[in-house]
């Protein structure tokens, strides 16, 4: 099973949180100076995306993007290591 990916949704307009109470518990929602909503949430697989806009599209919202975001990244990076002095130095580049 793959995970989640976040979306952001927007849709024109300011839409008000009786509109919105479905979706109150799987995103955060902003309402941008610009005139739209902003949803932003996990999406846990196609179905529950189909599901997110159908939702919108039964309430006359008009849905303006749809946008996957990129995953966070949680992962570290490799530490740097000193050279070992009982090793040759590397070198990097392209020889030909």
């Amino acid at each position: 099973m793959s995970e989640p990916t976040s979306y952001e949704i927007v849709i024109r307009g300011r839409a008000t949180d009786r509109l919105l109470r479905p979706l109150l518990d799987d995103f955060t929602i902003d309402h941008g100076r610009h005139g739209v909503t902003r949803l932003v949430g996990d999406i846990g697989d196609p179905a529950h995306l189909h599901g997110v806009l159908a939702y919108l599209t039964s309430v006359n919202a008009e849905v303006v993007s749809i946008v996957p975001l990129p995953a966070a990244r949680t992962e570290r990076p490799e530490p740097i290591r000193p050279a070992d002095p009982n090793q040759p130095p590397t070198t990097t580049g392209v020889h030909s």
